[in-house]
């Protein structure tokens, strides 16, 4: 059993600890694929995670999480695909046995913060003993993921609430002052807020959906290869544009290469604007050294195609993910147009620092855990950033949390939303019962039916069959 060492100061007969957990490995593979700076995804793990927990009354319930186990974006490396596709899956099976054995409780907030705080990098550290290329944290935390999912979702099932009912001091023993510290001088303080405080309520039902345009996705017909599928989706962006009504576009760029970069935003801004798209974003992913790069290419965009200019609503992740190594001056940059922290924003410490050095924005991933993601927008919020929710081409059950963060974070624009581009076919299922969230029409996503106990799913996690669990603890 894994005793914290600072035990969650919990004092409610609604405080809950896991008792079990179960472990599942989807498969998914893509219909196109999808380009993570040098490398393509043409295939996807989904881990799957039952939990239970009980509280101190001795009632119990199970919820679920999920998130897609994406090795190229977690964990850029030259080691071979498959060997870190299987280290994200054996780490996920130490995850199952440990949660488990982890002794707090409390509201799942202070629950997995605690998890994450002191269980988690132990974990990793263990993990990591005599590799000689280890598992990065970001890594540990998509595959922890699933789990704090499954602990929030529970939770609400358990008090027959939705979640986002639940953050705030009827339910938390602890205000934000005991999980994040403000910047220094900034005047902000958290003693007595909740995260409650930082929410969007009422939800909005409707959210204004971004359509990814990969690197290698065709824009026009020269680009077709002959190789691209026909199972009745779309494959060229104008077609995508037609017939979701799309009005928001993420280019993404290579980033080392400004001639092409700057091509590319030309090309899908100027097909974009003739068919009604309203809203650029441009995501270097994370190759870019120097901001001059980025500079350069948004001051010639602004003199030679003002218009594409005024469309481009931010840029996200142009730099190296490794903050504190690549401790960058970026004011230059953001004060041209608002610049968004994504692959480098883990936790509310590292956008501590990003905004320190001239990073304005977040853009919040369920796939970091739901309770960084709420930990983080509880910071940026309180010092003024802008917030985003980015995708991680969520399918299946990963897509209803990702959207409703969205939902209550009140973010720039929408949402990132792209599983319909990649991998339609596999949310099938759960779009029976929730189809406004696995289709974009009138360019938004519908999550009116995301309602009810913890995350909403509602039946959705019984409507496919599993395969057998790869591990059962507790």
């Amino acid at each position: 059993m894994f005793v914290p060492k600072t035990p969650v100061k919990a004092m409610k007969t609604t405080d809950i600890r896991v008792r079990s957990a179960a472990l599942y490995f989807l498969p998914v593979q893509t219909r196109m694929p999808l380009k993570f700076g040098s490398e393509t995804l043409t295939h996807v793990t989904c881990a799957r995670v039952r939990l239970r927990v009980e509280d101190r009354r001795g009632h119990s319930a199970e919820g679920w999480g999920e998130t897609p186990l994406s090795v190229q974006w977690v964990w850029p490396s030259p080691l071979p695909f498959e060997e870190r596709h299987q280290g994200l899956q054996r780490f996920c099976l130490e995850l199952a046995q440990a949660w488990p054995g982890f002794a707090a409780q409390g509201h799942p907030l202070e629950v997995g913060h605690a998890f994450l705080e002191e269980a988690l990098p132990e974990l990793q550290e263990l993990f990591n003993k005599d590799r000689p290329q280890p598992l990065p944290y970001l890594a540990a935390l998509v595959c922890n993921a699933a789990f704090d999912q499954a602990l929030h979702d529970a939770y609400g099932i358990l008090l027959q609430a939705p979640v986002y009912d639940t953050y705030h001091a009827e339910f938390l023993s602890t205000d934000l002052s005991h999980f994040i510290e403000p910047a220094p001088g900034s005047g902000v303080s958290f003693a007595g807020r909740y995260p409650a405080d930082f929410l969007v309520r009422p939800q909005p039902d409707h959210l204004p959906a971004w359509h990814l345009v990969g690197g290698k996705d065709p824009v026009g017909w020269g680009e077709l290869t002959g190789a691209e599928p026909e199972d009745g989706y779309p494959v060229l962006l104008e077609d995508w544009i037609a017939r979701d009504g799309l009005k928001c576009l993420k280019v993404k760029l290579r980033g080392d290469d400004a001639g092409w970069d700057y091509q590319r935003l030309l090309q899908v801004g100027q097909l974009g604007a003739g068919r009604g798209v309203d809203w650029l974003s441009a995501d270097f992913n994370c190759t870019v050294t120097e901001p001059a790069y980025v500079t350069e290419i948004l001051d010639r965009l602004l003199c030679e195609h003002p218009r594409l200019f005024g469309m481009l609503l931010y840029v996200e992740q142009p730099f190296p993910y490794e903050l504190e190594a690549h401790r960058l001056d970026v004011h230059a940059v953001a004060w041209r147009k608002p610049l968004f922290m994504d692959e480098s924003a883990h936790d509310w410490k590292l956008v501590r620092l990003g905004r320190q050095l001239g990073w304005n924005g977040v853009a919040l991933k369920t796939c970091k855990t739901q309770t960084g993601a709420l930990l983080s927008l509880c910071w940026a919020k309180a010092h003024g950033m802008g917030l985003m929710v980015q995708d991680l081409t969520n399918p299946m059950l990963a897509q209803l949390p990702h959207l409703l963060l969205a939902a209550h974070a009140g973010t720039l624009m929408g949402v990132e939303t792209n599983s319909m581009q990649f991998y339609p076919e596999a949310s099938r299922l759960e779009a029976t019962l929730h189809p406004g969230a696995y289709q974009r029409r009138g360019g938004a996503v519908d999550l009116s039916t995301a309602v009810g106990p913890g995350f909403g799913y509602g039946a959705a996690p019984g409507v496919r069959q599993l395969p057998h669990p790869s591990v059962v603890e507790g």
